[in-house]
């Protein structure tokens, strides 16, 4: 540096040519090395890494600028490093097979032919029975040639595409019933059903002329046996919130129908396994020629319903043998026959304190006792069925039936409500659930209950911003939540035409799906490790908060992944959650079944461990028939 105007040293020619022969040295190395590596392409693919990979500090993400931002969990030590990472990466993506086309309708956990194994007795062959570790399907399920979008909702309660559910039993076996009919390319639904031909609004007015319906007592409902859903589907109009389930039989696809339709169902059967629900879940169970032999096996399916029925709540009956002096010779049944039944039924009725409010025409109407208080006394009358002792009313999921009946929550005077008075809809949404009111529920306390419902609303809001197509009305209509807690995923969603299954896993330390059912929402109990009762391409969207965190260690997160597109819908949304140390693994599984992720920060920022994925389902058919299977369409 020059000093007082004074001149600076001058450099010696010497000098100059080391500095020359060195430039020109490092130049020949850096060529020759860059040959080795595979001459200009793989300078080129040295300088794209830097240029994509390189770590950049990302402000926080806040609701006027989130969007999907690529999160890169890799190291960035060097690009020889980020190169041989990202190769064997992209080497290493080894995708899951397609299952054979006649995998399509695929069912684990009801397959028939394993079915046929099992015992016949209460028709427990139809009952769950998974298949075993080295049996399990690696491979994707099919959906069926010309499989389209379904229709939005509320026009899907009335059609449905034919190649999404290409079966025209029901159309031949169910015609004079107005069940479903076949036209051109799809299926329509009058709303009609074996008990209620005029169709199923007509027959709900029916009921809500014998119980209101109208006034926010009735949230939830139970239909045993539901065909088609008819039922369930035209008591979505009146915001009461339906669970229909029936079994995979003879009447081929019923619940798949219900599903496509947009209305809640589940594959399930009363045998000899408790329903996957709550005590006193439910405001009102339904059974309309449901063949559920309700007096036999001492009252068995009655104290089932009574177990999942809440107080106060009402059962309703139509068909066999409900009017049998009118109809018994078109139902191809004796007097006698009909007549012992119908006594069987009342005296189990009564067995269970439940009091008949009316029978009118074809309908007969019981309500539950509000709480136990008489019930206890009149055990002198009646001595079966004892109450039970000392079991877990809520312990649903794989636990037999007992001839028993669940005793009700302890109360102080005849008037009070065993377990608390449940608000009306939709005040019941928001206010706080009597068990958590009680301090039943472990760990939630009334605070920690409105803290959630805040937060699932806030994440709700954050997941539109990430994922736009949450916020378009008629983009989803049937969700699943994973991991459901207390059902703030489910609530924030609330005034959206979608309705949620709120699963309460049974691996998770304290059991939430009561509160669920209080909040006036619905849900099932389930064990992520065996598949869910339902048919492949249930789901337009799948929650899933910590899930695969929740079963480290139990079972394959890949029988996971599996599971949830074999039930999720073609170009179906999946948004996880879930911690830092796990979601490489997850987003790794995710490419294997080919789809489409990206990853972003948390709703609070780049420095809290939880991340978030949203992945959707590509869309693919099975090829058409007598097509080669390299035709199947992308």
């Amino acid at each position: 540096m020059a000093i007082s105007g004074r001149p600076g040293p001058k450099l010696k020619p010497s000098n100059l040519k080391y500095m020359a022969a060195a430039v020109v040295l490092c130049t020949v190395c850096y060529l020759i090395g860059a040959s080795r590596r595979g001459g200009a392409a793989a300078v080129t693919s040295v300088a794209v890494s830097c240029n994509v990979d390189k770590p950049s500090i990302k402000p926080k993400p806040n609701f006027e600028s989130a969007a999907a931002i690529h999160l890169d969990f890799s190291s960035h030590h060097s690009a020889d490093t980020q190169v041989t990472v990202a190769n064997d990466t992209e080497a290493s993506v080894s995708h899951f097979p397609r299952c054979d086309p006649k995998f399509s309708e695929y069912t684990p956990c009801q397959d028939t032919e394993r079915s046929l194994k099992f015992d016949r007795e209460m028709l427990v062959y139809r009952e769950r029975h998974c298949p075993e570790k080295e049996e399990l399907l690696k491979c994707r399920i099919p959906a069926p040639h010309g499989y389209t979008k379904p229709f939005r909702w509320p026009e899907s309660r009335d059609v449905v595409w034919y190649a999404n559910v290409p079966h025209k039993h029901l159309t031949v076996e169910k015609a004079g019933q107005n069940w479903v009919r076949f036209e051109g390319d799809r299926f329509s639904f009058p709303g009609g059903g074996t008990m209620f031909p005029h169709g199923a609004d007509a027959y709900i007015d029916d009921i809500g002329k014998l119980i209101n319906l109208r006034d926010g007592s009735v949230r939830t409902a139970i239909d045993t046996g539901c065909g088609v859903a008819s039922f369930g589907a035209y008591l979505l109009s009146r915001d009461i919130l339906p669970m229909s389930f029936a079994p995979k039989d003879t009447h081929e696809a019923q619940v798949q129908f219900a599903l496509e339709r947009g209305v809640p169902a589940l594959i399930g059967i009363m045998a000899s396994i408790r329903l996957p629900y709550p005590s006193r879940a439910f405001d009102i169970a339904h059974c309309s020629r449901c063949l559920i032999p309700w007096g036999q096996y001492d009252g068995l399916y009655l104290i089932e319903v009574d177990r999942v029925l809440r107080p106060g709540g009402y059962w309703i009956l139509s068909g066999p043998p409900v009017n049998w002096p009118v109809h018994w010779q078109g139902w191809n049944r004796t007097r006698e026959d009909l007549d012992e039944e119908q006594k069987g039924i009342e005296s189990v009725a009564r067995s269970l304190c439940w009091k008949k409010l009316v029978q009118k025409n074809d309908l007969a109407v019981w309500q539950k006792a509000t709480n136990h208080l008489h019930c206890k006394k009149n055990r002198k009358v009646f001595r079966k069925p004892p109450f039970c002792q000392g079991t877990n009313p809520d312990k649903a999921w794989d636990t037999k039936m007992e001839a028993c009946l669940t005793p009700l929550p302890e109360v102080s005077n005849v008037k009070e409500v065993a377990g608390g008075q449940i608000a009306k809809w939709p005040e019941r949404l928001t206010s706080v659930p009597p068990r958590i009111r009680s301090g039943s529920v472990n760990g939630v306390t009334v605070e920690s209950f409105e803290e959630d419902t805040k937060l699932w609303k806030k994440r709700v809001e954050y997941y539109k911003l990430i994922n736009s197509q949450l916020d378009e009305p008629g983009r989803y209509r049937n969700l699943l939540d994973m991991n459901a807690r207390l059902g703030g995923f489910a609530a924030a969603l609330i005034d959206y035409p979608v309705w949620v299954m709120n699963v309460v896993p049974v691996e998770v330390e304290t059991d939430t799906l009561g509160v669920v059912y209080e909040r006036g929402l619905i849900g099932t109990y389930q064990n992520w490790c065996e598949a869910m009762s339902t048919y492949p391409r249930t789901y337009d969207f799948i929650h899933a908060d910590s899930i695969f965190t929740l079963y480290k260690d139990r079972c394959k997160m890949e029988d996971i992944v599996l599971e949830m597109d074999r039930i999720l819908r073609p170009q179906g949304t999946v948004i996880i959650r879930e911690d830092v140390d796990v979601i490489s693994d997850v987003k790794q599984l995710l490419e294997r079944v080919e789809w489409d992720t990206t990853m972003t920060d948390h709703e609070d920022g780049p420095h809290v461990r939880q991340k978030i994925i949203i992945a959707t389902k590509k869309y693919w058919t099975v090829p058409a028939e007598g097509a080669s299977p390299s035709t199947i369409w992308e």
